[in-house]
């Protein structure tokens, strides 16, 4: 008896997820616990697992499509493989080659026809697990309306998906092959005496100026547009106004240079600028506590907890995990679990918790060797700390021009709950604590 494979719940508030990757063929046998597919929510990427022996009977849902919870992706069936592959072999490859033998015995008449007809065949197919059944052809319906979109006859279209299925790539890389012939179909022939006018150019996507041979189109995740989608919400629902400031790195550099060995042999971590920074911040939202707030229609909910959210690159896009009561944290636990949360996420092992909630963010371009920004909004938080790189520059101290290694701050929030006064006087503590370390022991 086949059992359905179904998605999972997916963590608070997160209701839909797209399919990333199928780990498994169809006919292919599985084991009880084995990974069979990789779906892609808004902030994490997870794995579906197979809840008995058997062979992936049936693909419902295809690489790139949206499901949501519980909805049905596919069938695992009993038996083997081999068992799968070998029941019906035979008889199909016989099927086959009777139906190749008699559609080469057709007159050319009936052909003509029957491609007069086929787009109302494709229309009226059976659907079978989600996909379209016309002519043998496998293909999911945003496959379909892509090819129809171009005019593309999904018979023609090698499929590279589980089962022989089509795919999108097949689709448009097919679109790119006709397109690079189009030059050739720029002198049309004539009928009647009269010239036949060559396909517009704006039916290839990749082909503009003769270099779709050049291109490559590749799959938004779901991630990534999530990223996006919330990128522009901060811009257009938001206030959003940045200030600026420098800090004087001198005296955490000197305290890090005579304490990072002894640090690290004591506490296993490394003794970084990010602590000091979180601690920086505590101390600032504490006297500023708008900053740490949030609007929820006609109400601002202060919160008088700090969990912080340190941005982290990955291949998929940036996220941010959050370090929960980080104001009660030493440095060593603050600095060890950025470093656990870093890993996760390079290591595509973050869990929803990990990444929920939030009352600030702190960003560091300098790692890569920003030396200014305007950092975004990370809603519906109402502030955002950048950090930036170190660099030696000539600054007046006490009426003399010394070399300082100083570095730019920027934080962005959001006006319409945060007064330029309070967001000014805001970076000008964290600046203060920053050149001050000891003083931020006693903001612990």
């Amino acid at each position: 008896m086949a059992v359905e494979i179904h998605v999972p719940e997916l963590g608070e508030s997160v209701t839909e997820a797209t399919v990333g990757k199928w780990l498994k063929s169809e006919g292919e046998a599985v084991e009880a616990g084995e990974p069979l597919v990789e779906l892609e929510t808004d902030k994490i990427n997870f794995e579906v697992e197979a809840e008995q022996d058997g062979v992936l009977e049936s693909i419902a849902k295809g690489e790139g499509e949206d499901v949501g919870v519980g909805e049905v992706i596919g069938t695992i069936g009993e038996g083997s493989a081999d068992s799968a592959d070998g029941g019906g072999s035979q008889e199909t490859e016989e099927d086959e080659a009777e139906q190749e033998e008699g559609q080469e015995e057709k007159p050319q008449e009936e052909e003509s026809q029957e491609e007069e007809q086929q787009p109302a065949a494709e229309a009226g197919g059976e659907e079978t697990n989600g996909h379209r059944e016309d002519s043998g052809v496998r293909a999911s319906p945003s496959v379909r309306r892509l090819a129809g979109e171009y005019d593309v006859n999904l018979a023609e279209v090698s499929g590279s998906g589980a089962g022989g299925r089509v795919t999108k790539d097949d689709v448009e890389r097919l679109i790119r092959e006709q397109s690079r012939g189009g030059s050739a179909q720029e002198e049309a022939p004539e009928r009647d005496g009269q010239k036949e006018e060559a396909p517009s150019q704006e039916s290839a996507p990749a082909a503009q100026n003769g270099r779709g041979d050049l291109e490559e189109r590749v799959r938004l995740s779901r991630r990534r547009k999530t990223i996006a989608a919330r990128l522009v919400e901060a811009q257009q629902t938001a206030a959003m106004l940045t200030t600026f400031n420098e800090v004087d790195m001198s005296a955490i550099l000197e305290l890090r240079k005579r304490r990072k060995e002894a640090f690290q042999e004591r506490h296993d971590t490394k003794l970084g600028f990010m602590s000091f920074f979180t601690k920086a911040s505590i101390g600032a939202l504490k006297a500023f506590p708008k900053i740490n707030a949030e609007l929820q229609e006609n109400e601002l909910i202060y919160k008088h907890y700090y969990d912080i959210g340190v941005a982290v690159n990955t291949e998929e896009g940036l996220v941010v995990p959050v370090v929960r009561d980080a104001d009660r944290k030493s440095f060593a636990d603050i600095e060890r679990t950025i470093a656990e949360l870093g890993g996760k996420a390079r290591d595509g092992k973050l869990g929803l918790e990990d990444l929920q909630g939030g009352t600030f963010t702190i960003t560091n371009g300098g790692i890569f060797g920003s030396l200014n920004s305007t950092p975004i909004l990370n809603t519906p938080q109402v502030g955002i700390l950048g950090m930036h790189k170190t660099q030696e520059r000539p600054v007046a101290v006490n009426g003399q021009i010394e070399i300082r290694p100083m570095m730019y701050l920027a934080l962005s929030y959001d006006h319409r709950i945060v007064d330029g006064a309070d967001a000014v006087q805001f970076l000008v503590r964290v600046k203060e604590l920053i050149e001050d370390p000891e003083s931020l022991l006693l903001e612990g």
